[in-house]
């Protein structure tokens, strides 16, 4: 499948300028805005979360720390072929396929994905900076004789995405230290043997409260409720109508901006996999590989971009939570890749 126009458009944020494409609140490929389809913009309205509450607006705004230079990765290392250009690669509109042999590379990946991701969440303390969680992750991928897919995509700069409080995803690792009762989703994304794994998680540091802890709870089974409904012959919609009814159960929104996408040898491609309700085609096929990656907003689901072109964050500064696992259809089901 295709990325179609008009029904929905890729978007970049400057400084990446698509050609033709439009522009807008987005940073990876795979970030696409659904224009709104007849019926669906009623019950897209519902998708708003309504749980800002006066504790939450007492929290002070996420500030920008000091971004380090970029780390090195030894010369034996594999690297992807969009490393060493600033320019985001198109989503590919391939599906990628499995066969045998090929699963195995995935999930070799996607173990190590997982470990990684792990090991990054025993960091998550007050007082440590995301830049020490980028270094260790950094390490681990390297010495297990992976590379850390994000550096180096489209002019990222760091080796996995740190995402606190009211950012939404793509947070750049910089100075700041964490701090007693933030959320902070830790994305990490591993290219092993020529294969792309992919997951991340939302992780409590010190004493949350428990408005935040609900979000991050739900924001999770939104995630393994759709996973649950994803078999070979299924609708992909049936991806959103499941998440988009557990979060508005709970009054929290589905960001509509950012989606999951195919996975495999290559890191973005088709299918595109929406979160909120939407009427777009397409099933699922048995040896396909894809994210389900929901961000949930007690607020506004809409976002602002930082001046890096790759931070967004909600733009009413409430809270928001991701979770994401690579996945593989088969017949009966769907076997979750990203798990230790």
């Amino acid at each position: 499948m295709e990325v179609r126009v008009p029904y929905m458009e890729l978007l970049r944020s400057p400084p990446f300028l698509p050609g033709g494409r439009g522009r807008g609140c987005l940073q990876k490929p795979f970030l696409i805005q659904a224009k709104r389809l007849g019926g669906l913009e009623k019950a897209n309205t519902r998708s708003r979360g309504t749980q800002s509450s006066e504790q939450l607006k007492k929290r002070a705004p996420l500030a920008h720390g000091t971004v380090s230079p970029p780390l090195p990765v030894p010369s034996h290392i594999n690297r992807p072929p969009y490393v060493g250009t600033n320019d985001v690669p198109e989503i590919a509109s391939e599906i990628q396929m499995h066969d045998k042999e090929s699963i195995v590379h995935m999930k070799a990946a996607c173990e190590l994905a997982a470990r990684v991701l792990e090991y990054a969440g025993t960091l998550v303390k007050p007082s440590v900076t995301t830049d020490e969680i980028d270094k260790a992750v950094h390490k681990m991928i390297i010495d297990a004789g992976g590379y850390p897919s994000p550096l180096g995509y489209g002019g990222f700069p760091k080796s996995v995405c740190t995402s606190v409080n009211e950012c939404m995803c793509h947070g750049i690792p910089d100075s700041r230290k964490l701090q007693d009762g933030d959320i902070i989703n830790i994305d990490v994304t591993v290219y092993l043997n020529g294969y792309h794994g992919d997951t991340s998680k939302t992780f409590l540091c010190g004493e949350v409260d428990e408005p935040s802890k609900l979000l991050v709870k739900v924001t999770e089974e939104c995630m393994l409720r759709a996973i649950s409904a994803c078999k070979h012959g299924t609708s992909f919609k049936k991806i959103g109508r499941r998440i988009s009814e557990h979060a508005e159960k709970h009054g929290f929104g589905v960001v509509e901006r950012f989606v999951g996408h195919g996975v495999g040898r290559i890191f973005h491609s088709e299918p595109v996999i929406y979160h909120q309700r939407n009427n777009m085609p397409g099933q699922m096929v048995a040896g396909q590989t894809f994210t389900i990656e929901p961000i949930l907003s007690m607020g506004s689901i809409e976002c602002d971009m930082w001046g890096d072109g790759w931070t967004a964050v909600t733009t009413d500064g409430s809270l928001a939570a991701q979770f994401e696992h690579t996945i593989l259809i088969t017949k009966t089901g769907a076997e979750i890749l990203t798990k230790c």
